[in-house]
């Protein structure tokens, strides 16, 4: 190695580590909000399943019955709306601000539309529990615990796409901020309308739905406060009316769809676990509840980190920076990874006493507890598969990460948990059959899912045709 090759390595070694270090730290100042804004999301959530376990375990299982077909409704028409980030994002790295604001009245037009089938669908699910034989304790609270919580869902969709306006420009504080204020109104409200406080009925777990929707219609009137302000008036999104435009809302369903049913796919099959499991009591209901809310609260990171990942990925697409975006795709998952592993760590060391925070009942908590073990190895791969569809969601590839999906989860994880927890071959494991079901699908969509962004991120052509 000659003196000239030395010189060069030590000014470029440095600058590539100040590169890299910096790029981290963009993708943090990201994610940092975007993360308190999915743990107070998911705050919501667990104060709901806390409260009521509180209340009654009979409403905690009925709650969760509820959250199990309420998110993914939630998140499927969630999925459809979030074509709007990366199209934002690449957008904003081509500095055609204009069209921004034609893409944000077309997603309000699709967010409306699929709030109002959510609400039809959250009202009509009772067959659903008759069908798959749910206990019927837990289906009388899960029920009209939908019906409230709907009241505030067209609410929802139309806050998911101006929030992600906001995101696709990479201005995610305000989601934080709403998120954190909303936690901090839903906790109280939920205490009233559970034990009828101010003279109001005793609605237990059902209240807790009611609480959901009225946080719901807040959230859209703070997001409309924020997405008014000046920084956004160059996109011109408030300058004039829309009508639906098939021309424009079909690319938004071209690449929102698998996005949809990609999530729909994985939360689905979380939720179709939990009522399959419902033939085995509230109480082991319950414990998986406890479980599967720890998991979600601590995947909240690594989600966030995807969710960064779009955004920054998309504007370097936009800006034409494709070997940038790349760097940006390989830092994400390393940071990723090494969140999940703090987490798992966290959960092993804590378990006893995390699942003594949802409930007195020493058979829940003690199930709970054996359960969170599994999610100790079960945190790195659902991590890795969440930040490696958020990168390729930058990229606007979605479609074979749809069908990852679909295999990874349905195809895989279903089977085995059917095959391991009702003993289709072999003595029956129970919750614990379904948990391993779980993992191996997880593991199976973290693996298929890096494996499509490495090719990707590497094949320009590809990612020229997306964006185009």
């Amino acid at each position: 190695m000659t003196n000239n090759d030395l010189t060069e390595k030590r000014i470029n070694t440095p600058t590539l580590r100040a590169k890299y270090t910096l790029e981290v730290r963009r993708l943090f100042n990201i994610a940092l909000p975007l993360m308190g804004a999915q743990l107070a999301q998911m705050g919501m959530g667990v104060s709901d399943a806390i409260m009521a376990g509180q209340y009654n375990s009979a409403d905690l299982a009925g709650v969760a019955l509820g959250g199990s077909l309420l998110w993914p409704v939630m998140l499927l028409i969630m999925g459809l709306i979030q074509a709007v980030t990366p199209t934002v994002a690449q957008l904003n790295g081509s500095k055609d601000y204009k069209e921004i604001g034609e893409v944000i009245r077309q997603g309000l037009w699709m967010a409306l539309t699929g709030g109002l089938v959510g609400v039809l669908i959250l009202n009509n699910i009772g067959p659903v529990y008759a069908l798959l034989g749910v206990d019927p304790v837990a289906t009388a609270i899960s029920i009209p615990y939908l019906a409230m919580a709907s009241l505030g869902f067209p609410a929802l969709m139309c806050f998911f796409c101006l929030r992600f306006l906001a995101d696709g420009m990479g201005f995610t504080r305000p989601a934080m901020f709403i998120a954190i204020t909303a936690l901090c109104l839903k906790v109280p409200l939920n205490y009233v309308l559970i034990y009828g406080k101010f003279g109001l009925p005793e609605m237990g777990g059902v209240g807790c739905g009611l609480a959901n929707g009225i946080i719901n219609w807040f959230q859209l009137l703070m997001i409309v406060l924020v997405v008014s302000q000046k920084r956004f008036n160059v996109t011109g999104w408030r300058q004039k009316f829309s009508k639906p435009d098939w021309r424009r809302i079909k690319p938004l369903l071209i690449i929102g769809l698998p996005i949809g049913a990609s999530i729909f796919a994985e939360v689905g099959l979380f939720s179709f676990t939990t009522l399959l499991l419902g033939r085995f009591g509230a109480d082991t209901v319950a414990a998986h509840n406890i479980a599967m809310n720890l998991n979600g609260v601590l995947f909240m990171p690594a989600m966030a980190l995807g969710m960064a990942a779009t955004i920054r990925i998309g504007f370097r697409v936009g800006a034409r920076e494709v070997s940038e975006a790349r760097t940006t795709a390989a830092l994400a998952i390393a940071t990723t990874i090494f969140v999940a592993l703090l987490g798992s760590v966290f959960i092993y060391f804590f378990r006893f006493e995390l699942a003594a925070l949802y409930t007195q009942d020493s058979t829940v908590a003690d199930q709970a507890s054996v359960l969170l073990l599994f999610v100790v190895f079960f945190l790195v791969f659902d991590a890795l598969q969440s930040t490696s569809s958020g990168a390729l969601r930058g990229y606007k590839d979605t479609r074979a990460p749809m069908w990852i999906a679909l295999f990874s989860f349905w195809g895989v994880g279903l089977p085995l948990e059917c095959i391991l927890g009702f003993g289709w071959i072999g003595e029956p494991m129970g919750v614990y059959g379904f948990w391993i079901g779980l993992a191996i699908g997880v593991g199976t969509a973290a693996i298929l899912l890096s494996l499509r962004l490495w090719q990707t991120s590497h094949d320009h052509e590809r990612i020229k045709k997306l964006a185009s």
